[in-house]
């Protein structure tokens, strides 16, 4: 059985991370990737690679909206929040 080489992953992750957003830097990376970690000296390999794979689906989840149209149309949803919740209150 191979035994996994999470070094080797762990820099695949970020060559993944450095194509889909070439503007973040590694230290954003890492930073909020281990963000809800209390002791990060403390982090092996295995759970360092897990805390950046869940990094990178998430910010695949939360894409950017970029399309004037659609912003528009959620910003008139939020305003118009008050009212679809007094008229669920009212059914």
């Amino acid at each position: 059985m191979a035994r996994i080489n999470y070094h080797r992953r762990i820099i695949k992750t970020f060559e993944s991370l450095k194509k889909s957003h070439p503007t973040y830097n590694i230290g954003r990376h890492i930073s909020t990737a281990l963000d809800g970690y209390d002791d990060i000296w403390g982090v092996n390999d295995k759970e360092f690679l897990s805390a950046l794979q869940k990094y990178e689906v998430e910010l695949e989840i939360d894409y950017p909206h970029t399309d004037e149209e659609e912003l528009q149309k959620i910003i008139k949803c939020g305003m118009n929040l008050e009212r679809m919740f007094l008229e669920e209150d009212e059914d």
